[in-house]
C-alpha cells in the first residue's frame, strides 16, 4: 500500500464526509459485482432507503487509496458518517446480533421488508 499525502487524506475525507452513509463497493447497489459486495447491499436496503455506494472498479486510485487510509485491505467497506464500519462480514455479524440499525444511526426495521437486489 502507498502512503498518502496529506492532501489525499484531505479528499478522501471531504468525499466520506459528504456521503452519511457509503458503501465502496465493487459494482453498484443495484448490480453488484461481487458476493461480498451483493450481501452487503441485501443487509443495508433492508434497513435503509437511501445510501450512496461507488464502484471501485471504476476508479482505481480511489481503490487502492482508501485502502491505505483505512487500513482495511478488501471491499466492500462500509462508512457511516465518515466512519468505518467494516466489510460485509461486520454488516452480518452486526446485523445477527441486533446491532445494525444502531450503527447505521436508524430505527431497526425488519429484514423482510425489502426485497435483495437481483444479481
Amino acid at each position: 500500500m502507498t502512503d498518502l499525502d496529506a492532501t489525499r487524506k484531505q479528499e478522501l475525507a471531504a468525499l466520506l464526509a459528504a456521503h452519511p452513509i457509503l458503501l465502496l463497493m465493487k459494482g453498484d447497489r443495484r448490480q453488484p459485482r461481487c458476493g461480498f459486495s451483493a450481501a452487503a447491499t441485501e443487509l443495508l436496503d433492508a434497513y435503509l432507503d437511501a445510501y450512496h455506494t461507488l464502484d471501485v472498479l471504476e476508479d482505481p486510485a480511489l481503490r487502492e487509496d482508501i485502502k491505505a487510509y483505512s487500513g482495511w485491505p478488501t471491499f466492500p467497506q462500509l462508512w457511516v458518517r465518515g466512519e468505518l464500519v467494516g466489510g460485509a462480514d461486520i454488516l452480518r455479524q452486526l446485523h445477527e446480533q441486533g446491532d445494525l440499525a444502531a450503527a447505521l444511526g436508524v430505527d431497526a426495521r425488519p429484514t423482510d421488508a425489502v426485497p435483495p437486489p437481483a444479481i
